[in-house]
């Protein structure tokens, strides 16, 4: 008796692990992000680093809410770690040093109030200390709970970046080239 009901819970197992596997997909998308973070009726395009991807199209009901409506069409982001905060991102992809025609522009909008708070940006490459950068935007921006700012790195790579505003945090990876 014992026997028969391992062998049906096996059974019943594996049935479960076969039609979970044909309903996902076996391997990570390119760049190796998850489709998890990525809101539905966005598409993941090419530049994400670390465990942030870039997408582009539709974002997540926060952060239309967030951006009074009037986020930027079309334009790729990012959501934070943390999902309280995106970036859109302007002049994209975004380039180590001081590039103008188009700059390092990156409208952060963040989903949980600034109450007249600054945001807070610190940098550096991912898996290393230095170089560092560090900046605040002030909450002069409007509509919305946004900060338009201009990120420049000294280097090209995967940049982890650090957000604080309000008492609330997040974190996001950006790829420089």
């Amino acid at each position: 008796m014992g026997r028969r009901l391992l062998l049906a819970l096996a059974a019943a197992v594996l049935a479960g692990c076969s039609s979970a596997t044909t309903s996902s997909p076996s391997t990570p998308p390119a760049g190796g992000h998850s489709q998890a973070n990525v809101p539905v009726g966005a598409t993941i395009v090419p530049g994400g680093c670390g465990a942030t991807a870039v997408v582009q199209g539709h974002v997540p009901t926060w952060l239309d809410e967030a951006g009074a409506h009037n986020n930027p069409d079309g334009a790729p982001y990012v959501l934070a770690v943390p999902q309280q905060a995106a970036g859109f991102i302007f002049g994209y992809p975004l380039r180590s040093g001081h590039p103008e025609n188009p700059s390092n522009k990156i409208l952060w909008v963040v989903g949980l109030p600034r109450n007249g708070s600054w945001l807070g940006i610190s940098g550096h490459p991912l898996g290393a200390a230095a170089p560092a950068i560090t900046q605040s935007q002030p909450a002069d921006s409007s509509p919305g709970e946004i900060y338009p700012s201009t990120i420049d790195v000294p280097q090209p790579g995967c940049w982890h970046f650090d957000l604080a505003w309000a008492g609330h945090k997040a974190s996001v990876e950006l790829l420089y080239q």
